[in-house]
């Protein structure tokens, strides 16, 4: 059976949170068979046989010639797209670079350079400030990172290649539509390798489903490095329409008593704060659980670290990116940008782990020792792993590559 775009957008728009994570599957279309061979002759065929699905589901056929023309094969994106983490970072040290001292620096900025907007998306959906504007900055680190691949080459490639064959063919589609619609010409619209576009990082599904044209040009233009407000009144509306509730917090660091039962430290078990309070849960001053609704006690690290009460609005950020790690990022960038600090409780990083300040500490004494890492903050990347494996040579000692309290205290030996 074939579906019009228009019939697609429903059941895929729930298919994907914005930058693409699965939430629950979806309707398909009648598309063609999977191409194994990943050639550009192989490709271009693809091209010209997936025509006739475009077709079929309400796509022109000047905007399939406008979209396909100049798009070839993009081994980035395939390569990308196999490309397999090496290591899994720890809650800290993702925490660490998602709210680091330079995100959380340019946010203040990113918030007082468009006030005005951020308080006008803020009245009409509902949504707190901080929160969109954390969302900004991890997603496209306040819009200078939005992307370098061409959409349409991106999923197109997707479709074809196999893997991720039934994603690319949907979100291709979507795509083709948004085009068709005059929001955004071909050229233009640019993004990651996974199909993720503007400054708020929406897949084509989620774009059709809740992207807003919030300066009333007649596009929903949220690719605009000038002018981001239609991006982030599409970020504001998705979460409204997810179940945003204006005022409350993602969560609350907390205090667990002696003897608590972890068996509830769940995030299925949720209790109102009444409840809590009466089994011994308290803030971390010590005082009684505020009421901002019901709430579950959420343990990122185990009992031997930091402990939260988490409120509806940490699932509705899930919603956006369906890992926990995500929304408590969001929704500590977005506290640090209001003016908050740290965590009351350390992290159990271990014995000779750095803190983000002694992080920013190695970079700092590395960039002094002529050892450029850039700029200090807190991100141990490639290039400061070059350099203290660089630095480790130059010392005689064992190479490891590793920022832990043995470099650090090397570093400020030799540059005392």
């Amino acid at each position: 059976m074939t579906h019009s775009v228009l019939n697609l957008t429903a059941a895929l728009a729930v298919a994907f949170s914005a930058n693409g994570t699965p939430i629950q599957a979806a309707e398909t279309p009648n598309l063609p068979p999977i191409v194994l061979a990943q050639t550009e002759s192989g490709f271009q065929t693809w091209i010209r046989e997936f025509r006739a699905t475009a077709l079929a589901n309400g796509i022109s056929e000047r905007t399939y010639k406008r979209a396909f023309r100049g798009v070839k094969l993009n081994q980035r994106v395939i390569q990308l797209d196999r490309k397999q983490a090496e290591f899994s970072r720890q809650i800290w040290d993702y925490l660490d670079t998602a709210t680091s001292p330079k995100r959380v620096k340019n946010g203040k900025a990113a918030v007082i350079e468009h006030r005005r907007i951020l308080r006008k998306i803020e009245k009409r959906y509902g949504v707190d400030t901080k929160v969109v504007v954390a969302i900004w900055g991890l997603e496209s680190s306040y819009g200078f990172n939005m992307g370098d691949i061409n959409i349409v080459e991106a999923l197109a490639t997707l479709a074809y290649e196999g893997r991720r064959s039934k994603f690319g063919r949907q979100q291709l589609l979507m795509a083709l539509k948004i085009i068709q619609r005059g929001d955004i010409t071909p050229k233009r619209m640019m993004g990651s390798w996974a199909g993720a576009m503007g400054h708020t990082q929406f897949i084509p599904t989620s774009y059709q489903a809740y992207a807003q044209d919030f300066t009333g040009d007649g596009k929903r233009d949220v690719w605009d490095p000038r002018n981001p407000a239609d991006a982030l009144a599409s970020t504001a509306n998705y979460l409204k329409k997810f179940g945003w509730v204006h005022g409350q917090p993602w969560g609350i660091e907390v205090k667990l008593p002696k003897g608590f039962n972890y068996g509830n430290a769940s995030l299925k078990v949720k209790a109102t704060a009444a409840r809590w309070t009466e089994l011994g849960v308290r803030t971390v001053r010590g005082g009684k659980m505020p009421d901002y609704g019901v709430s579950a006690i959420f343990l990122p690290a185990g009992s031997d670290g930091p402990a939260f009460a988490v409120y509806k609005n940490f699932f509705v950020i899930k919603r956006y990116n369906n890992a926990n790690s995500y929304a408590m990022a969001v929704g500590h960038l977005g506290d640090k940008i209001a003016g908050g600090g740290e965590f009351s409780r350390e992290w159990p990083r271990g014995p000779g782990a750095l803190k983000l300040k002694d992080k920013i500490a190695v970079q700092e004494l590395l960039n002094k020792a002529g050892y450029n890492v850039g700029d200090a903050d807190g991100i141990i990347g490639p290039k400061t792993i070059d350099a203290i494996s660089a630095f480790q040579t130059s010392q005689g000692v064992a190479l490891s590559g590793k920022a832990d309290q043995d470099l650090l205290k090397l570093l400020r030996k030799k540059l005392r």
